[in-house]
């Protein structure tokens, strides 16, 4: 039998981050290209759901299942914004600098209280561009929320808001028209990765990581790479 991993990396979110069923594919969410950049000797635990805000995600139960996954030493990243923001949906939406804060403080308070290293990621950007081609943000005061948070509670910050934004704009319109769910049965989705795109924010993550001192040199592997399309696996069906 293979000796277990000596940490995992539990990753909370969305569908941005979530693992996706073979019927969704070319669609890939970044937590499916993680592993690619840890050591063998950390695992990664995607929890993440399609759908999901931090108001959802706890409301269903899906937190406690994460929280009861946890080990002492291990990494609790949470990733949540896309959906906190859908204002016509009362068992999803919450606003920035209260509901979504507090929920955010409840999460770090109880991955802490698991004995996890509690880890806030920004909501990765989507693909918008202006008509001079300068990539847009699109998530309003939900980073800056976050943002806050992680300075009260000096909680490690993955900016993936900003590292991703800055990734777009560097790319341009007509590139990363090939990070994004842009496939050949029709689909024009600029929310979600195919697997180029996946594999990139999976990198900005792993080196966040590891810059914020969350994980050591030796947790970490091919920073300077990129994810090969023959890595990724997708699951017979999509998680429940």
């Amino acid at each position: 039998m293979p000796d277990s991993p000596a940490r995992s990396v539990h990753v909370v979110g969305d569908s941005t981050a979530a693992p996706k069923g073979a019927g969704a594919a070319p669609e890939t969410g970044w937590g499916m290209a993680l592993g690619y950049y840890l050591a063998d000797g950390v695992a990664v635990a995607n929890h993440a759901r399609n759908g999901r805000s931090t108001r959802s995600f706890a409301a269903q139960g899906l937190l406690d299942a994460a929280l009861d996954a946890v080990r002492p030493g291990d990494v609790f990243l949470v990733q949540f914004g896309h959906n906190d923001a859908k204002e016509s949906d009362p068992e999803r939406f919450t606003e920035p600098w209260s509901t979504y804060a507090a929920n955010l403080r409840d999460y770090v308070a109880r991955a802490r209280d698991a004995g996890a290293v509690a880890v806030l990621a920004t909501p990765v950007e989507r693909r918008s561009f202006d008509d001079d081609g300068w990539a847009l943000p699109s998530h309003g005061e939900y980073p800056d929320a976050m943002r806050s948070v992680a300075d009260d509670l000096d909680v490690p910050l993955v900016d993936v808001q900003r590292a991703s934004l800055a990734l777009w704009q560097e790319l341009g319109p007509r590139t990363t028209a090939e990070y994004f769910l842009h496939a050949p049965d029709g689909r024009k989705d600029n929310t979600h990765f195919n697997p180029p795109g996946a594999g990139a924010i999976a990198r900005i993550v792993a080196t966040g990581l590891h810059r914020a001192d969350v994980l050591a040199d030796h947790e970490v592997r091919r920073l300077d790479e990129e994810v090969p399309a023959e890595w990724f696996a997708w699951l017979p069906q999509d998680p429940a």
